[in-house]
């Protein structure tokens, strides 16, 4: 396989990657959660961010 395939087979992935998730779920900026939620009062969740020690 060359280094040209390689490339052109990972795009046509992701791009159908892309695809199948718009076609799955239309985004909805109004349903975002915000970028930055400094000050927000928005509780952080999931990751290990949001279980830090006591």
């Amino acid at each position: 396989m060359t280094r040209a395939f390689t490339a052109s087979l990972a795009l046509v992935f992701v791009a159908g990657l892309i695809g199948f998730d718009l076609a799955n779920a239309r985004p909805n900026p109004y349903k975002a959660p915000p970028a930055f939620a400094l000050g927000s009062g928005a509780v952080p969740t999931g990751g290990f961010c949001g279980a830090l020690p006591n």
